[in-house]
């Protein structure tokens, strides 16, 4: 049975010019053969780091790939390590803008949604997977309060098998050597 996978990763934060997320993203992009070969239709996508764009296009990506399973990519730059989110909750920063300069205009993504969302994704098997590859990787229980969170509970509310990775914000090499890795762990994930 075939499997749908949608991968998708956030552009550049507001003070940073690329995002890891997106580069990894559009790096699984290039290996759809691969996904293909393992029974996976692979969609990629690049979310904006809007808060008034993000809950439509998520809308629109799901309607148009049906996705059997959604890998959410985001930056965590004060990370050291590869995490696997595992807890989205319904809370959004006021204080920090989007790309579009805009702040969320209240502290809840759904006014009387649950407080809070556990991805079904096993974190840590997956984390386990990445580190017997050598990538420092480990389950969170805090995907923070920006976009990333946001993502990852609107995934999960309108009923999506979603998993949320932070990257640290790595460049060159590791950044590579992540990407492969994360090609695994979708891979793994879709399957699963």
């Amino acid at each position: 049975m075939r499997r749908s996978l949608l991968v998708a990763g956030f552009s550049a934060i507001p003070g940073h010019r690329r995002n890891p997320a997106e580069i990894v993203a559009r790096r699984l992009e290039m290996e759809k053969r691969r996904f293909a070969l393992a029974g996976i239709d692979l969609h990629v996508a690049v979310l904006p780091v809007e808060h008034d764009a993000l809950s439509p296009l998520l809308s629109r990506l799901f309607a148009a790939t049906s996705p059997d399973a959604v890998l959410l990519l985001g930056v965590a730059g004060r990370r050291r390590r590869l995490t696997v989110e595992t807890l989205a909750r319904n809370r959004v920063s006021i204080l920090k803008p989007d790309a579009a300069r805009r702040r969320a205009f209240c502290r809840f993504i759904v006014h009387g949604g649950p407080d809070g969302l556990r991805a079904p994704c096993s974190a840590p098997r997956l984390a386990a997977l990445a580190r017997r590859k050598g990538l420092a990787t480990a389950p969170s229980r805090d995907a923070g309060d920006y976009l990333c969170n946001e993502s990852l509970y609107l995934s999960l509310l309108m009923d999506r098998r979603a998993c949320f990775l932070h990257l640290p914000n790595w460049r060159g090499v590791m950044l590579e050597r992540a990407a492969r890795v994360i090609l695994l762990m979708a891979k793994d994930f879709a399957i699963a």
